[in-house]
Protein backbone atom coordinates (compact mmCIF):
# COMPACT_ATOMS: atom_id res chain seq x y z
CA UNK A 1 0.00 0.00 0.00
CA UNK A 2 1.20 3.47 -0.81
CA UNK A 3 0.44 6.60 1.26
CA UNK A 4 -2.96 7.15 -0.37
CA UNK A 5 -4.00 3.54 0.18
CA UNK A 6 -2.81 3.68 3.80
CA UNK A 7 -5.17 6.62 4.38
CA UNK A 8 -8.04 4.17 3.79
CA UNK A 9 -7.09 2.14 6.86
CA UNK A 10 -5.46 4.53 9.33
CA UNK A 11 -6.58 8.06 10.21
CA UNK A 12 -3.11 9.65 10.13
CA UNK A 13 -2.65 12.47 7.64
CA UNK A 14 0.03 14.76 6.27
CA UNK A 15 2.88 15.20 8.75
CA UNK A 16 1.75 12.34 11.01
CA UNK A 17 1.46 9.69 8.30
CA UNK A 18 5.03 8.56 8.84
CA UNK A 19 5.38 5.66 6.42
CA UNK A 20 5.59 5.86 2.65
CA UNK A 21 4.38 2.32 2.03
CA UNK A 22 3.50 -0.87 3.85
CA UNK A 23 2.34 -4.34 2.93
CA UNK A 24 1.61 -7.66 4.62
CA UNK A 25 2.86 -11.06 3.50
CA UNK A 26 2.36 -14.27 5.49
CA UNK A 27 1.56 -12.43 8.73
CA UNK A 28 4.50 -10.04 8.53
CA UNK A 29 4.07 -6.32 7.90
CA UNK A 30 6.85 -4.55 6.10
CA UNK A 31 6.95 -0.79 5.77
CA UNK A 32 9.29 1.84 4.48
CA UNK A 33 10.05 5.52 5.00
CA UNK A 34 12.67 7.50 3.10
CA UNK A 35 14.12 10.13 5.45
CA UNK A 36 14.56 13.30 3.41
CA UNK A 37 15.97 15.64 6.05
CA UNK A 38 13.19 18.24 5.82
CA UNK A 39 10.81 16.42 8.20
CA UNK A 40 9.36 18.42 11.12
CA UNK A 41 10.69 15.91 13.66
CA UNK A 42 14.29 16.56 12.61
CA UNK A 43 14.09 20.30 13.27
CA UNK A 44 16.26 20.78 16.36
CA UNK A 45 16.91 17.04 16.89
CA UNK A 46 19.88 17.63 16.82
CA UNK A 47 21.39 20.82 15.32
CA UNK A 48 24.16 19.84 12.93
CA UNK A 49 23.48 16.13 13.50
CA UNK A 50 19.84 15.33 12.61
CA UNK A 51 18.64 11.99 14.00
CA UNK A 52 15.09 10.64 13.84
CA UNK A 53 13.69 10.63 17.41
CA UNK A 54 13.14 7.18 18.89
CA UNK A 55 9.47 7.83 19.58
CA UNK A 56 8.98 8.57 15.86
CA UNK A 57 10.64 5.26 14.96
CA UNK A 58 8.17 3.51 17.32
CA UNK A 59 5.26 5.30 15.66
CA UNK A 60 6.51 4.14 12.25
CA UNK A 61 6.55 0.56 13.51
CA UNK A 62 2.99 0.82 14.79
CA UNK A 63 1.67 2.44 11.62
CA UNK A 64 3.18 -0.27 9.45
CA UNK A 65 1.69 -3.01 11.68
CA UNK A 66 -1.83 -1.76 10.90
CA UNK A 67 -1.73 -3.41 7.46
CA UNK A 68 -1.94 -6.78 9.24
CA UNK A 69 -5.46 -6.11 10.46
CA UNK A 70 -8.56 -6.96 8.44
CA UNK A 71 -10.05 -3.86 6.84
CA UNK A 72 -13.36 -4.26 8.67
CA UNK A 73 -11.52 -4.37 12.00
CA UNK A 74 -9.53 -1.17 11.56
CA UNK A 75 -11.67 0.93 9.22
CA UNK A 76 -13.55 3.56 11.18
CA UNK A 77 -11.46 2.98 14.31
CA UNK A 78 -8.65 5.08 15.73
CA UNK A 79 -5.54 3.12 16.77
CA UNK A 80 -4.37 4.63 20.07
CA UNK A 81 -1.00 3.60 21.47
CA UNK A 82 -1.59 1.64 24.70
CA UNK A 83 1.97 0.69 25.57
CA UNK A 84 5.60 0.33 24.58
CA UNK A 85 7.79 -2.32 26.16
CA UNK A 86 11.34 -3.55 25.79
CA UNK A 87 12.25 -0.76 23.38
CA UNK A 88 15.89 -0.80 22.33
CA UNK A 89 17.67 1.65 20.06
CA UNK A 90 20.75 0.26 18.36
CA UNK A 91 21.66 2.69 15.57
CA UNK A 92 20.53 6.14 14.52
CA UNK A 93 18.36 6.91 11.52
CA UNK A 94 19.45 9.99 9.57
CA UNK A 95 18.59 11.99 6.46
CA UNK A 96 19.19 9.95 3.32
CA UNK A 97 18.36 6.67 5.07
CA UNK A 98 15.56 4.35 4.03
CA UNK A 99 14.04 3.06 7.27
CA UNK A 100 12.42 -0.37 6.83
CA UNK A 101 10.07 -1.94 9.34
CA UNK A 102 9.14 -5.53 10.04
CA UNK A 103 6.26 -6.24 12.45
CA UNK A 104 4.12 -9.14 13.64
CA UNK A 105 0.96 -9.23 15.68
CA UNK A 106 1.50 -11.57 18.63
CA UNK A 107 -1.89 -11.34 20.33
CA UNK A 108 -5.31 -9.75 20.04
CA UNK A 109 -7.82 -9.20 22.81
CA UNK A 110 -10.41 -6.71 21.65
CA UNK A 111 -9.94 -3.81 21.52
CA UNK A 112 -6.20 -4.35 22.08
CA UNK A 113 -3.59 -5.45 19.55
CA UNK A 114 -0.16 -6.59 20.77
CA UNK A 115 2.76 -6.58 18.35
CA UNK A 116 6.53 -6.82 18.01
CA UNK A 117 8.57 -4.87 15.54
CA UNK A 118 12.04 -4.08 14.32
CA UNK A 119 13.41 -1.29 12.15
CA UNK A 120 16.44 -1.39 9.89
CA UNK A 121 18.57 0.77 7.63
CA UNK A 122 20.49 -1.16 4.98
CA UNK A 123 19.96 -4.37 6.97
CA UNK A 124 21.41 -2.84 10.13
CA UNK A 125 19.15 -3.07 13.19
CA UNK A 126 18.11 0.37 14.49
CA UNK A 127 15.19 -0.34 16.88
CA UNK A 128 13.23 -3.20 18.39
CA UNK A 129 10.03 -2.85 20.38
CA UNK A 130 7.00 -4.59 21.74
CA UNK A 131 3.95 -2.38 21.53
CA UNK A 132 0.21 -2.41 21.91
CA UNK A 133 -2.59 -0.24 20.68
CA UNK A 134 -6.32 -0.09 21.17
CA UNK A 135 -8.75 0.23 18.27
CA UNK A 136 -11.35 2.71 19.51
CA UNK A 137 -14.48 3.68 17.63
CA UNK A 138 -15.63 7.17 18.50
Amino acid sequence: MNREELKNIIPHRDAMLLIDEAYAIDGVARGERRILGSEWFLQGHFPGNPVVPGVILCEMLAQSACVLLPLEQIQGAIPYFAGLNNVRFKNGVKPGDVFKTECRIVKQKSPFIFAKGSGYVEGKLCVTAEFSFALIRE
